[in-house]
């Protein structure tokens, strides 16, 4: 049995063997030299890339070897299906097969991207019209859409490639595309805590299980970079209370077989908390150890805190660099003793060398006039390096904004340590703007707006604006022209022309109109880096228009001193704006203090009001927000104070609950006439909205007012005071700041008009 079986092994082997021998011989080619090179099969690809990439040329001698290279080559193109090499006589012949190229690429199904969209993902993809196709091409297409579906968190999509074959040995594909539902995030668990509970850590988290806003808010969506930052966040809180040795040992996230649903599941170790012990600073403090050891926030006693040793660090390295060292060092070294849970840390400070600047190049500005940025700089050239006036001077080029990137970076001048280049790189923005909208307001109704303006008129960073509103109780036409550097030390000028209507809202009484018309000149002086001072004079034209019914306040104010008043007023006001935000404001404080006084004219009077705002964040979540004002007018030279620039109060902007503009003093008709003082206070507690996660641009806040309007020569008391409550919505919506309010009036007198609800857009406070 056993021979029997060798001796069929052998045969088998002597069969294999002499199959092989038979196809070298089928395929052997006796060298020659080739005499001429054909090549038939081509349609598109142009010969001369062929004859290119053999490496056979006319007068070679030709062997298996060169042909074996020659089709290696010519398949390295992915230009050809096939290829064969065939001889007649000394003639080299290539036959090739070219592969199909892309006549189109379509979509079909897809909603959550646009077609457009799509395409330039393949075509980063290599996908395109024009190149040759292949199937292992159509795979990557088709996974590189899947992966812009998972980012999205549409898991379960699935493509299909359809290859249609087209006229010249083209095809057309057609991925279609069944999105499926977003998988959402069900549940998000946190193991392993102890000090601090599953709740409290889950709320550093932007990442969450959805609510009823989740449409709005995507925060139930998974993303990876999402997590990693709530990760970050995560490690964060723990370090800043102590946790040194805090780790995340895993996170596992677990996808439903439907592709659905996400689990999230964070272990972690807390570690042991460990106190601070003790601070030291070593190293060259450049004499001034004192004000060096001022800048260490960190408080013996107390847990270690990883962001106020970062904090700590960067104050030196930021103070050295104020002081001209632009490659300070400062490290800080903990030295842990685990037995006793307490770390001792130590900042070795190495300021190296002082260097000033010696150049401040700048690029990228293909518009914008180089003395347009260099007269923002506080840190000039052949001046010490002062790292505050680099930030300062960033903050400046950046508020003009007319650059939608820009960086300032630091380089060393080769062949010499003490000096340094600043480089300026900035990006330029489309500075000119039309915009057109509408608004709906309780008080105004329906109005319209167009805006004209140009920010950087020929790079010279002067400003024009043509603003017009169309509302139905006040219409506005401005046209002005600024120049922010009218001056070489930065005093700003505004030239303006104007012309306004005022009619009094519905329910003030009255159907009489204002007309104003004027021209303005004002100055603004720089004061510091968040204070102006504006000093003007304008010429103004106020026409009394009656109706059918004039409050007789106007009435009288019009039989004594005429239906048209001309008054040359000055202006002066100072502001202060230290807020993060002039939308959705976190922290921060802001002022304005404006004033007029009219000595020459018709109308000679003086007027002056103040604005203060605070915003003190309570948490992540809470903003406790404070607004005042005061307003205060007089008429001059035993004139009584003009009708027509009286305050108002009532309504959104005031004291709400009770209707625009109809608090203080009425005339014998019974109209709101509106007074010369006027007294508002307003507190908010804002919360993003249940649902929206930490979105600050949709906002939910209780709010208390109270405001006072007092006539010319009323005695200010206690009693003329209003008082509200209620709840409301702010939300910095793509047609601007929205604003809902539900008020309850607290105090009521006979005659007050009540207004619950009321809303705008674009109001402020």
């Amino acid at each position: 049995m056993k021979r029997s079986a060798h001796r069929l092994h052998l045969r088998a082997t002597a069969v294999l063997v002499s199959l092989a021998f038979a196809a070298q011989l089928a395929w052997a080619v006796t060298p020659f030299t080739v005499r001429d090179i054909r090549i038939e099969g081509l349609q598109r690809v142009e010969p001369g890339t062929v004859f290119a990439s053999l490496p056979v040329r006319i007068g070679d001698t030709y062997n298996d070897d060169r042909g074996a290279a020659a089709i290696r080559a010519l398949f390295a193109l992915g230009l050809f299906s096939d290829v064969r090499l065939e001889t007649s006589g000394d003639v080299l012949v290539v036959v090739v097969q070219e592969r199909p190229t892309i006549a189109a690429v379509d979509f079909a199904g897809n909603k959550e991207f646009s077609n457009e969209v799509l395409q330039g993902v393949l075509r980063d993809a290599g996908v395109t019209s024009g190149r040759a196709y292949d199937r292992a091409l159509a795979d990557r297409a088709e996974q590189e859409i899947k992966r812009q579906y998972i980012n999205r968190s549409l898991y379960g999509a699935e493509v299909q490639t359809t290859v249609t074959p087209t006229e010249r040995n083209q095809v057309r594909l057609t991925f279609n595309i069944v999105e499926g539902r977003p998988a959402r995030i069900k549940d998000i668990s946190i193991v392993g805590n102890h000090a601090f509970d599953e709740g409290t850590l889950k709320d550093l988290f932007n990442l969450d299980t959805g609510g009823w806003l989740a449409w709005y808010t995507k925060s139930d969506q998974y993303s990876r970079s999402k997590l990693n930052a709530d990760l970050e966040a995560l490690r964060s809180y723990y370090l800043n209370r102590g946790y040194l040795d805090f780790k995340i040992d895993s996170t596992q996230v677990a996808i439903s077989p439907d592709k659905e649903a996400i689990s999230i599941t964070v272990n972690v170790t807390e570690g042991q908390r460990f106190v601070v012990s003790g601070v030291s600073i070593d190293g060259n403090l450049l004499g001034r150890d004192d004000e060096f050891k001022s800048l260490i926030s960190i408080k013996p006693g107390e847990a270690y805190n990883a962001e106020q040793v970062a904090a700590t660090t960067k104050a030196i390295t930021d103070q050295l660099g104020n002081y001209g060292y632009a490659f300070a060092k400062v490290e800080a070294v903990p030295d842990v003793d685990r037995a006793n849970n307490r770390v001792a840390i130590e900042l070795r400070v190495d300021p190296e060398r002082r260097a000033y600047v010696r150049r401040i190049n700048i690029a990228g500005n293909n518009r914008t006039r180089d003395e347009v940025i260099r007269r923002e700089f506080r840190q000039y050239e052949s001046s010490w390096y002062d790292a505050e006036k680099i930030k300062l001077s960033r903050d400046r080029v950046d508020r003009l904004g007319y650059f939608t990137e820009l960086s300032i970076t630091t380089a060393e001048v080769p062949g010499a340590p003490d000096e340094v280049d600043l480089n300026v790189e900035v990006k330029e923005k489309p500075t000119g703007n039309i915009s057109l909208g509408a608004g709906y307001s309780s008080a105004e109704k329906l109005s319209f707006t167009f805006g004209l303006s140009q920010d950087n008129v020929f790079g010279s960073g002067n400003r024009l604006d043509l603003q017009l509103n169309t509302g139905k109780f006040n219409r506005t036409l401005v046209v002005s022209a600024t120049d922010p550097y009218f001056t070489s030390n930065g005093v700003s000028r505004t030239v303006e022309v104007y012309y306004k209507t005022q009619k009094p809202y519905q329910d003030q009484g009255g159907n009489y109109t204002l007309v104003t018309m004027g021209a303005g000149l004002k100055f603004g002086v720089p004061v510091s880096e968040l204070d102006t001072v504006y000093l003007g004079m304008n010429l103004e034209r106020t026409r009394i228009k009656p109706g059918t019914n004039i409050p007789a306040s106007y009435l009288d104010y019009a039989n004594r001193f005429g239906y048209s008043s001309t008054a040359f007023p000055f202006t002066l006001g100072w502001s202060r704006d230290s807020r993060d935000s002039a939308l959705a404001p976190n922290s921060g404080r802001y002022q304005r203090l404006m004033g007029e006084l009219g000595l020459f004219g018709d109308a000679r009077y003086a007027k002056a009001d103040y604005q203060y705002q605070q915003y003190v964040p309570l948490s992540k979540a809470y903003t406790l927000a404070f607004n005042g004002e005061a307003g205060w007018g007089k008429g001059l030279g035993g004139r009584p104070f003009p009708v027509f620039k009286n305050f108002y109060s009532g309504g959104l902007g005031s004291v709400r609950g009770y209707d625009q503009g109809t608090l203080g003093p009425r005339d014998v008709t019974g109209a709101f006439i509106g007074g010369t003082r006027k007294f508002t206070l307003n507190t908010e507690l804002m919360t993003p909205f249940p649902g929206a996660g930490n979105d600050r641009t949709l906002r939910l806040f209780a709010f208390v007012d109270a405001g006072a309007l007092y006539g010319d020569g009323e005695k200010i008391s206690a009693s003329a005071l209003r008082y509200s409550t209620g709840i409301g919505l702010s939300w910095i919506s793509p047609l601007g700041p929205l604003r809902f309010a539900w008020a309850v009036p607290l105090r009521k007198r006979p005659g007050d008009r009540i207004q619950r609800l009321q809303f705008q857009i674009g109001t402020s406070f």
